[in-house]
């Protein structure tokens, strides 16, 4: 059972700090990665929905039984980034950066399956 809490630990972590320093980052994302934002609500809500993932994920962590429902929607949220990422990528609408991003989701959309598999109903 350990294997679920920590898998959903190390998640939250990695994400608040990979996606916490994005609200400072928008006038940077803009020059590297063009075109500029010009939707910043996108942008910004994207960022805060996110980090509200990353709250939800400490919470699964802390009774992954409990919360065994809510790692569906965790699976769903990683696998709908990651796959977005490889057809954008294939498409050539997305730089190699951002694709790693999305692989990295994949991967750890693969581990919450296995946490979820691992983990009792009850």
């Amino acid at each position: 059972m350990k294997f679920p809490k920590v898998c959903f630990q190390i998640a939250g972590v990695y994400g608040i700090v990979a996606l916490l320093p994005q609200y400072f980052l928008e006038a940077k994302n803009s020059r590297d990665f063009p075109p500029e934002i010009t939707h910043p609500e996108y942008y910004y809500g994207f960022v805060g929905v996110a980090l509200a993932w990353q709250v939800a994920f400490f919470i699964i962590a802390k009774d992954p039984v409990r919360y065994r429902a809510m790692m569906i929607p965790a699976i769903i949220e990683k696998g709908s980034f990651g796959i977005a990422a490889v057809v954008l990528f294939s498409l050539n609408r997305l730089n190699p950066l951002m694709l790693s991003a999305g692989v990295f989701d994949l991967i750890v959309g693969a581990l919450f399956v296995v946490a979820y598999l691992r983990t009792p109903t009850s």
